[in-house]
Formats: structure tokens, sequence, C-alpha cells
């Protein structure tokens, strides 16, 4: 019972990590239409705009607005340059823009920080572990990212449904010429929402960095699980990437806990091993297609 709710734990630190890219993501492409596969090159270069400066002043607090300050300027910069020409595009369009971008985006952090993956230790006020049960030591870091993820989530619940700001965002997704007429300038509106997502993007990847190495690369390999996200809990609904994000990670890190156990039961070692580590790849897709099968909007409707 304790590794499973140690593992419960887990699961609820990677999907609030989750939710820190869906929520961007499924804004961006909720509201503004745009499918920014750059996402991830975003998270990428909030993680290592960080990490630098950790490895220079080590002090992690000051890596905090480094990250977000970085990646939200490189969003923006984004938006204005690139994105801004694709609104009226067909989405094949935007798909080679943006993946055009992550070459880009990798090819100059590699110059400008090589290719060795670069490490950062976790700060000493977040280091060591609680025993939150008896038997259950869980460390004070990952339950600091659990605690700002859902901070993250309560500040965009209010941000979107009870400010002027996300009465505009909501109007702007769904009637944008409507918007514009009355006197709202939606260009400068999605250029800020962009940046919001890149913010929290580069926020998720600079909190990973204690967890996970930073390295070239790091982003599509997250990126295609927050598609997942953004699918299952319904295009542009900030409430359903969040219960998405839960349910993923939560289901991931059990499937990666478990299953190769459970068919070393009935297998031989090295074949259940690897059966099972292909079902649990597996597992988050074979949920989305059962969602989708039943809710092909996903869980929710675009509301919020």
């Amino acid at each position: 019972m304790t590794l499973f709710l140690e593992q419960l734990l887990n699961g609820l630190q990677f999907g609030l990590m989750l939710f820190l890219m869906a929520a961007g993501l499924t804004l961006i492409f909720g509201i503004m239409g745009i499918i920014n596969l750059a996402h991830g090159s975003i998270y990428m270069i909030g993680a290592y705009a960080g990490t630098y400066l950790v490895a220079e002043t080590g002090s992690f607090l000051l890596g905090v607005p480094a990250a977000l300050a970085v990646a939200a300027l490189a969003g923006m910069a984004i938006e204005f340059l690139v994105v801004r020409r694709l609104y009226q595009r067909d989405h094949l369009d935007q798909v080679l823009a943006t993946f055009a971008l992550i070459l880009i985006a990798n090819q100059l952090v590699t110059m400008i920080f090589g290719r060795q993956p670069l490490f950062i230790p976790t700060p000493a006020f977040l280091n060591g572990s609680v025993e939150l049960l008896p038997g259950l030591v869980y460390p004070v870091y990952r339950l600091a990212i659990i605690g700002l993820g859902l901070s993250v989530a309560f500040g965009l619940y209010l941000l979107i449904n009870r400010t002027r700001i996300g009465m505009l965002v909501r109007a702007g997704s769904t009637n944008r010429d409507m918007v514009r007429a009355l006197g709202v300038d939606v260009r400068l509106l999605y250029t800020l929402v962009f940046g919001l997502g890149a913010l929290l993007a580069g926020l998720a990847g600079f909190v990973t960095g204690p967890i996970q190495a930073v390295q070239i690369g790091m982003g599509e390999q997250i990126l295609i699980t927050t598609f997942v996200v953004v699918v299952v809990g319904g295009v542009g609904s900030i409430r359903g990437a969040f219960f998405a994000s839960l349910i993923i990670g939560v289901i991931d890190t059990l499937l990666r806990s478990y299953m190769p156990a459970f068919l070393r039961q009935i297998m031989q070692g090295p074949e259940a091993d690897a059966l099972g580590a292909g079902i649990s790849s597996m597992g988050i897709y074979l949920l989305m297609a059962i969602v989708l099968l039943f809710r092909p909007k996903g869980l929710f409707i675009q509301q919020s």
C-alpha cells in the first residue's frame, strides 16, 4: 500500500507538470487555432535559461524569473515573427512552420550550450523528504511541484473566468471580428495569450530540471504526451486540461510501475519486461482512443 501511494503521488506530480505544459498549449490551440509544435522547444528554452542562471549564481530562486521571462519573450517573438502569419493558413502550413522552429531552436541551443546535458541540483530549502504517513516518505521538492501545479490551475481559473482579460480571451476565441469591432486589439491579445502559454511551458521545463536532465530535444519527448492531454481534456478547455493531466499522469505512472511486475507472474522475466514496457507506453494512447470513441470532442467542451 505504501508503494502504491508513493506511485500515486508520483503520478500526481507528473500530471501537474503536464498540466503546466498542456494549459498553455490548449490556450494557443483552442483559442487561436494554431497547432504549435514549437511549444516543446519553449519548454526546453525555459529549462536552459533557468538552469544556466542557477549554475552562474547558485540561486534557484533567481532561475525562476529567468526561465519565465526568457520563455515568455521567446513565445511572443515566435508569435509576432512567425505564427501571426499563419492564422488564416491551414493546419499543414502551421505544422511545417512550427516544426521548422523546433529544428532552429535545437540548433541554436546546441550552439550556445553544447550537446552535453545540464544538471541542476535540488534547491537546499526544498531538499530532503517528509513522512506523510507511517512508512511513506516523499521528497519535498516533488510535493512543491504538486503545490505549484495546483496554484497555477487555480490562478488560471480566476484569470479566464473572473477577469476582463479572460472575458476578452474567451470572446476572441469565438468571434474575433466582433471583438475587433469593439475596439480591442486582437493581435495584441493573441500575442499576450501566446506569451502566457510560453511562460507556463518555460516554468514546467525549469521545475523539471532537478528531476530530469536538461538536454537538447527534451521538449519533443513531452510534447506528444501534452497533445494527448489536450485532446482527451477537450481542445481549449483549461478545466479539461487539468483533469486529463491528472488522469494521464497517474495512469502512465501506475502502468510503468506495475505492468512489468504483473506480467512476470505469467511470463518469463525478459519477455515480461519487454511486453510490460510496450503496454505501458501504449496506455495513454489507448485511453485517448477510448475517450474519443465516446466523447469525440474530449471530456470537456471548450468553455473555460
